[in-house]
């Protein structure tokens, strides 16, 4: 099996309306796949049976290599025509997955995620839409203008788009790779409502929101990955500056809901203790949660969390006044 894709994803931003053809061809093939975790990824396939892709599922979703008469022939010319066709052996392997999340389909990197620029789709991106809708559902005051910071494959935006058909909402990334991935994905689910941009954060978008999402990668990644490492000493920093400067781009009545993760070391949430006295001056109402207590437990073996007892994901919820 294949143990190392490092394919950068930059000579696919030419390719949009190829991709959004593949991605039909995938849809009406009946794709179904839920996104696990990369460890879980990596035990399935090693299993000796699964060394080859007996389906779509397994082309698209597990990133198997493949031999002909797999996929169909649709999707076979699709995947030609986008360049994300690989040969492999003495068969194929392809260059991006499709995972879904509430029927939709979303494309993104292929696993394993070793490209600098790869576009992350995990459990993470399900707990996160899963907040989304959480606060969306308790707001009474409508959206008119909403951000998605770091918006990867687009599952934040377009889960807003959705459910707020008026509003415009922005989805930003650093990566082109991932707007690329986002304007595929809104065009397959027939959203019209979302914008993409080049920007750092909210650093090059302008104006107040109403609603301000955001994801960030919350590792401590030793290869410098955009989609996953965090910075700060433990994968922090993205997300303290969120914490920090997204509350003042918040118009009368919005709200902030920052999905992140804490490494927590000697029973002390860090994240927490620097943000606490931040929002108490800020005249803002907030709530905070620990909503899973364990995850990645693996990179606890690593050098970066050797002072680490735990990784836990974290929701910070941030309300403006509504003037």
């Amino acid at each position: 099996m294949p143990s190392n894709h490092t394919e950068s994803m930059k000579d696919l931003l030419e390719t949009e309306s190829e991709l959004f053809a593949l991605a039909v061809a995938l849809a009406q093939a009946g794709h179904r796949y839920t996104c696990p975790t990369p460890l879980t990824i990596e035990r399935v396939n090693s299993r000796p049976e699964n060394r080859w892709a007996r389906d779509v599922a397994g082309v698209f979703g597990w990133s198997r290599s493949f031999r002909e008469g797999v996929v169909p022939h649709a999707v076979m010319r699709a995947m030609q025509a986008a360049g994300v066709l690989l040969a492999d052996a003495d068969g194929w392997r392809s260059r991006v997955r499709a995972s879904t999340l509430d029927g939709a389909l979303y494309l993104h990197s292929a696993y394993p995620t070793t490209a600098p620029d790869a576009v992350f789709f995990g459990p993470d991106t399900y707990r996160y839409v899963r907040e989304i809708r959480w606060l969306l559902a308790q707001r009474t005051r409508p959206v008119r203008r909403a951000v998605d910071i770091g918006c990867g494959a687009g599952p934040g935006a377009l889960t807003i788009a959705r459910a707020c058909p008026d509003a415009l909402v922005r989805a930003t990334d650093v990566n082109p790779a991932a707007l690329l991935m986002t304007r595929v994905n809104a065009r397959v689910a027939g959203i019209r409502n979302v914008q993409t941009q080049v920007s750092d954060l909210l650093r090059d978008v302008p104006g107040q929101y109403d609603l301000i999402v955001a994801n960030p990668p919350y590792m401590r990644d030793m290869a410098g990955r955009a989609y996953r490492d965090g910075g700060g000493a433990l994968g922090e920093g993205i997300a303290l500056t969120i914490a920090r400067t997204a509350p003042q781009r918040l118009a009368p009545g919005g709200s902030l809901l920052l999905y992140t993760g804490v490494a927590m070391v000697n029973g002390a949430d860090a994240f927490l203790e620097a943000i606490r006295l931040q929002l108490a001056d800020s005249g803002m109402s907030w709530s905070y949660e620990e909503t899973d207590p364990d995850v990645f437990g693996e990179e606890l073996d690593t050098p970066a969390y050797a002072g680490a007892e735990r990784i836990a994901t974290v929701v910070l919820r941030v309300d403006a006044a509504a003037g």
